[in-house]
């Protein structure tokens, strides 16, 4: 299906159950098939039932690898990836092949920058220790030196990825007194460095040293995975805490777990994992923990606008233009 012969309905596969609104929208403009009972397909049902459509519509539960996307169907020549991150897709394998990828940038933006202030509050304040407390009917009243944390106020925060969400937690942090250190590839411009009131850190060991609490944004790739490794969490101090709501494998999670279980760190707040769904049962068993089932883009907003930016890539790509969230990589 070229260019200049689209259909004017394509024909789309949808790996998982997307909002009511989005699907019906989507059965307005396409030829759609959904999947109704929202269970992660299988390798071998996303190729089958993607025969005779020209878009597959993924998302981060699916994993597109090479072999894959080597056998898709000749009729597929788009992959709109339903949300931001595209580490589950091989890129270089869909260009081979000459299909395009896009993905949502954006859209989960304050959604994810609130939960992270969330776990950056909850950990620190052992909040969620006290709502397990309060449900146990074991709590025996207020006392001065029962359920004590740390304050916020005051502290310094490293972000490590400082693209979209990376500065929206900055300014969320900010409000709330803390300091900012920030590291990326390429260092912000001094106005803006300004603006938002953050300081610029190139060593990320130094980064990690200096911070009392460490939040990751960097998308996954190559070079991210196992970024924070045993070497790196030996850096960090007693009274430090970690936030990821980016990808479970930046972090080594065995290599945290060994310090959070020793008491070389503080604690933890996770939204992500190495193998999700599956839990490490010794992150389960731990009280400086706090542990949420990938929730940073859970809102109805969120999840809408990602639908809608999903069914814009496929209207222009159908048109015959270059979709705008067009991944490099991918292009064909």
């Amino acid at each position: 299906m070229d260019h200049g012969k689209r259909a004017l309905k394509p024909k789309i596969l949808v790996t998982r159950k997307l909002l009511p609104g989005v699907e019906e929208r989507m059965s307005q403009l396409f030829n759609c098939e959904f999947n109704a009972n929202d269970r992660a397909m299988s390798k071998a049902e996303i190729i089958a039932n993607a025969i005779d459509r020209n878009v597959l519509v993924p998302t981060v539960t699916d994993t597109l690898d090479n072999e894959l996307i080597e056998s898709l169907p000749e009729s597929v020549k788009l992959i709109a990836n339903f949300g931001s991150g595209v580490n589950h897709i091989d890129c270089a394998a869909a260009k081979k092949r000459n299909i395009i990828v896009t993905n949502t940038p954006g859209v989960f933006t304050d959604d994810t920058a609130d939960l992270t202030m969330a776990l950056i509050l909850s950990v620190p304040r052992r909040l969620a220790e006290g709502e397990k407390l309060m449900r146990s009917g074991d709590w025996q009243g207020w006392d001065p030196s029962s359920m004590l944390g740390h304050r916020i106020s005051g502290k310094t925060l490293g972000i490590i990825g400082f693209g979209r969400i990376g500065e929206a937690v900055s300014r969320r942090a900010k409000a709330l007194g803390l300091s900012i250190l920030y590291n990326k590839r390429k260092r912000l411009p001094a106005s803006s460095e300004d603006e938002l009131g953050i300081s610029y850190e190139a060593d990320i060991d130094r980064l990690i040293s200096r911070s009392d609490i460490i939040s990751i944004h960097c998308p996954l790739t190559s070079e991210t995975g196992n970024l924070i490794n045993a070497n790196r969490i030996a850096l960090m101090h007693t009274n430090a805490y970690i936030i990821n709501t980016s990808r479970g494998e930046i972090i080594d999670e065995n290599a945290l777990i060994e310090a959070l279980e020793k008491g070389l760190i503080a604690g933890a707040g996770l939204d992500v994992y190495t193998h999700e769904p599956a839990v490490d049962k010794r992150l389960l068993a731990l009280a400086n923990v706090v542990l949420l089932p990938h929730m940073g883009s859970a809102t109805f907003e969120g999840r809408t606008a990602s639908g809608e930016r999903v069914i814009a890539n496929i209207r222009t790509w159908a048109d015959g233009h270059r979709p705008p969230d067009q991944i490099l990589e991918g292009l064909a």
